[in-house]
């Protein structure tokens, strides 16, 4: 299981990094390993924030998707615009409901901090 989040440190950053998350997406269904996606925002912030959760069928599958070229451009292209955050778990069973109440409590840690500034 893998949770990601984007706090930008300006409003337009978050339009762009919707945009290429919404991009990305397209390209799930021939990703090899995934087996989950759901993209999620906080509107009604400054400057809203964004991420996934995904599930893989092993953490090899994910590190692969993570290294690819067009994930790698993204990251690189945003690096500097926002703070990212990260969670990685494993589980031998996938449960939905578990997984969408940890991942909720991430993203409502991250939600609550103070809105970065640069």
């Amino acid at each position: 299981m893998s949770v990601t989040g984007f706090a930008p440190y300006r409003p337009w950053a978050a339009f762009g990094v919707g945009v290429t998350g919404m991009a990305l997406r397209r390209t799930w269904a021939g990703t090899e390993g995934a087996a989950g996606l759901w993209l999620w925002s906080t509107p009604g912030l400054p400057c809203p924030r964004s991420g996934s959760v995904s599930v893989w069928r092993d953490e090899e599958h994910l590190r692969g998707f993570v290294a690819r070229p067009d994930h790698v451009r993204i990251m690189r292209a945003y690096r500097g615009r926002g703070e990212p955050h990260s969670a990685t778990w494993r589980t031998d069973h996938f449960d939905k409901e578990a997984t969408r109440e940890a991942a909720r409590a991430l993203i409502g840690e991250w939600s609550a901090q103070p809105a970065p500034r640069r």
